[in-house]
C-alpha cells in the first residue's frame, strides 16, 4: 500500500500546489481511503493508484466540470 500511495502522492503533487500542512492532510486522507479499499479485498497497486487519484480529484473538485469553468455555453 505504501507503494501505491507514494505514487499516488508524486502524481498529485505534480497536478496541485499545495501546502506542507495541505500535503499531509491529503496523504492522511488517501491513505485511509486505500485501507478501506483493501479491507474491500483490493490488492492491486495499479488499481489503487488509479483509484487514489480519482478521488483526490473528486474530493478536490477538479473533475467537476462546472468547478473547472466549463458551462457548456
Amino acid at each position: 500500500m505504501e507503494a501505491a500511495i507514494d505514487r499516488i502522492m508524486m502524481t498529485y503533487d505534480l497536478l496541485v500546489n499545495r501546502s506542507a500542512a495541505a500535503n499531509a492532510d491529503t496523504r492522511a486522507r488517501v491513505t485511509q481511503y486505500l485501507a478501506m479499499l483493501m479491507e474491500a479485498g483490493e490488492k492491486d497497486t495499479h488499481r489503487l493508484t488509479v483509484c487514489g487519484l480519482t478521488y483526490l480529484r473528486e474530493f478536490d473538485g477538479s473533475s467537476d466540470p462546472v468547478k473547472a469553468g466549463f458551462t457548456g455555453l
